[in-house]
């Protein structure tokens, strides 16, 4: 079972680049999760119907993985978020979960 996790952003009109490029497959976030762990993916979507509106799906191969990564980095994720927070009119957390394997 993987471990993940859901955001919702709505991206500044003027920032739509630099936040895909931060948020998307070969970004700052990615690049500092690779380093770690039990990090197995990242999804950024574009919303088709709300241009502006993005979600990410982050994946870990445990929760574990996931906060052994948040304790080991919190001063560069912190200095991440805050550099990105320009980018974003508003970020919503939609949870945690895992996924469903065959039985």
């Amino acid at each position: 079972m993987a471990f993940v996790y859901l955001w919702e952003y709505r991206v500044e009109a003027d920032a739509v680049a630099e936040f895909e490029a931060a948020y998307g497959p070969e970004g700052a976030w990615v690049e500092l999760f690779r380093r770690f762990p039990g990090y197995l993916r990242t999804e950024l979507l574009r919303d088709l119907a709300e241009p502006l509106r993005y979600s990410t799906i982050d994946s870990w191969r445990s929760k574990d993985d996931y906060l052994s990564f948040r304790a080991a980095a919190r001063a560069e994720f912190e200095r991440l978020d805050q550099e990105c927070a320009r980018f974003t009119v508003a970020e919503t957390h939609l949870g945690d979960f895992s996924t469903v394997e065959p039985e």
